[in-house]
């Protein structure tokens, strides 16, 4: 109803002296940045209020938190398990204690094989001299072959106690850590955003939830106006627009404050209230084009504030 009411009385205007005077009405517009959690929640403290300055990343309020914290909790726990799972993977099979018990084993049969080795060197010897039996030589050779499987037994068995689990498996338990790694992330950042900061500086123009009160899913629970997403929106006719262009600049004036230079950001494609048929002369001067222009100073202007537009310097 508020700019309905400011657009009709800028349709009078245009009808009257501004296509002489090139001096158009306008006003100040803000586009607001409403900040607020991602999940509903119940705020438990309020850092700012209605006017008050802000920085880009301070606290401007919290929300509880307890669930988010608990699922914080339960992926850290769930990661831990998971980097367990696989540094227990990748161990070997055996204890060090039962590889030392196998190590101890192989060296009785090196020292076996030592000595059955000298005894079928002495046998090759002394049967071909007649000093010793065929049977002698056989007996030797086979306690040689006996001692020698039983050392390749004890260094097979160290061998499969020091291997770790099947390659598979290693890397199912990799994966279940980097799947908890990014629980634990996601919760992370769940809980970051309990804490609700602002994303750019300004001043805040509404609390719209106090302390204690339940933020819906989507609510925010203040506004700010930065500096940069102020505007001043006038309205040109028809017959004047050729002489507005991107870029161009306006002098802007309020009552009581001095003039503050702008540029054109913007130029409507269509007209306010165009006629449904035919446009007679009469009727074009009627017509009239939003046009939006960004102050040097911000800082000077007030959301809503009625102002004066001069197209060029205006100095």
């Amino acid at each position: 109803m508020r700019r309905a009411a400011i657009l009709v009385s800028l349709l009078l205007l245009a009808g009257c002296d501004s296509s002489r005077t090139g001096s158009f009405s306008g006003y100040v517009e803000g586009e607001l940045v409403f900040l607020g959690p991602t999940e509903p929640g119940r705020v438990t403290a309020l850092e700012v209020t209605e006017g008050s300055e802000v920085k880009a990343g301070q606290v401007v309020a919290r929300v509880e938190d307890d669930l988010q914290r608990a699922d914080r909790d339960a992926a850290s726990a769930q990661l831990k398990e998971a980097e367990a799972r696989l540094a227990n993977a990748q161990s070997p099979l055996q204890r060090p204690e039962e590889i030392a018990v196998l190590e101890a084993a192989e060296q009785r049969a090196a020292a076996a094989l030592d000595l059955s080795r000298i005894e079928l060197a002495r046998q090759k010897t002394l049967v071909p001299k007649g000093a010793s039996s065929q049977a002698n030589l056989d007996q030797a050779q086979h306690t040689y072959d006996q001692n020698q499987a039983a050392l390749d037994e004890a260094r097979r068995r160290i061998s499969a106690a020091r291997i770790a689990s099947r390659t598979h498996e290693i890397d199912a338990a990799r994966e279940a850590v980097t799947a908890a790694k990014a629980s634990l992330a996601a919760a992370e950042v769940r809980l970051d955003r309990r804490t609700v900061k602002a994303s750019t500086e300004g001043p805040v123009q509404t609390v719209y939830f106090r302390v204690g009160e339940l933020v819906p899913e989507g609510r925010p629970i203040v506004s700010i106006l930065p500096p940069g997403l102020l505007k001043v929106r006038f309205f040109v006719p028809e017959a004047q627009l050729p002489k507005v262009a991107l870029g161009a600049p306006v002098s802007v004036t309020c009552d009581g404050c001095p003039p503050t230079a702008a540029r054109v950001s913007f130029i409507a494609a269509q007209a306010e209230y165009t006629p449904p048929v035919i446009y007679s002369r009469e009727e074009r001067a009627k017509l009239v084009y939003m046009i939006e222009a960004l102050p040097q100073d911000p800082s000077r202007a007030r959301p809503g504030q009625p102002v004066n537009v001069t197209l060029g310097s205006g100095r």
